[in-house]
């Protein structure tokens, strides 16, 4: 058999199977399990590049965070940290001329903030640092996760920020509601007393710790225990109202952390 036929005898089944890796690699590619919820589903399977990518959407803030210069001296900057609620939160309307950062990203859970901490929180220089979470872990956005995961990540939060002299205020979850129909799956998702029992436990760990605690909740709950129907059109993101009730107790929360002569 001549070189060439030996070639052609080789490479006519290699090409067969190059051409059968693409469905072949489909057929194995391994799919986001059912929550249950069409929602979230959807929801997540929109996000498998940034959970496969960039988990923790460093991308996000990386260019605003290297851009940033360091505070002026006298400059209390504050970086706020959470999900979609801080994300949609326009800070420089209900906090005029304060040097408070926005490093929200919406549908982002307690592991996801870790992995940007350290970008978005300790190279920013805060004296200060507001954390509002755990809303997306207790619905499962990036998998199902116990109370006890979400405290963890909270305290891994409060150990990094304490070792980089930064003052530390943690928010309380906010109450859902269902009072529309765009608001029962989240209000499903979210059980009222999952929220309560992290809430529980995020006030003592402050008081124990000597942390600020935020307390949003009591605020926006109504006499169902829900969060109040003119706070949030979707049940789940306050509105202009609902920042409103937000932007003074954030602010009281603030001014007590900075009153402290040394991080908590």
């Amino acid at each position: 058999m001549s070189l060439q036929s030996i070639i052609r005898t080789i490479s006519q089944p290699l090409f067969a199977i190059l051409l059968c890796l693409p469905a072949l690699a489909q057929q194995g590619a391994p799919s986001i399990p059912s929550t249950g919820f069409a929602g979230l589903d959807q929801y997540r399977a929109s996000r498998i590049s940034i959970y496969t990518d960039d988990f923790g959407q460093l991308a996000r803030y990386r260019a605003a965070d290297a851009a940033l210069a360091p505070p002026a001296e006298g400059e209390s900057r504050v970086v706020f940290l959470g999900d979609s609620i801080t994300d949609y939160w326009k800070l420089p309307d209900y906090f005029p001329g304060k040097p408070y950062i926005n490093r929200g990203i919406d549908g982002q859970t307690t592991p996801e903030m870790l992995v940007r901490f350290r970008q978005d929180v300790i190279g920013v220089h805060p004296k200060v640092l507001v954390v509002l979470a755990g809303t997306n872990d207790i619905a499962g956005v990036t998998g199902r996760t116990s109370n006890e995961d979400i405290e963890a990540n909270y305290a891994s939060m409060a150990d990094l920020a304490r070792a980089h002299a930064i003052r530390v205020v943690f928010a309380s979850v906010l109450p859902v509601h269902n009072y529309t129909h765009d608001a029962e799956e989240s209000f499903a998702l979210r059980p009222r007393a999952r929220i309560l029992a992290l809430n529980k436990w995020l006030k003592e760990y402050c008081a124990k710790n000597r942390f600020v605690y935020l307390e949003y909740f009591s605020a926006m709950v109504d006499e169902r225990g829900m969060l109040k129907r003119a706070l949030a059109d979707d049940g789940l993101h306050p509105n202009d109202a609902g920042y409103k009730i937000m932007a003074p107790l954030a602010e009281k929360a603030i001014q007590k952390a900075l009153a402290e002569n040394r991080p908590r």
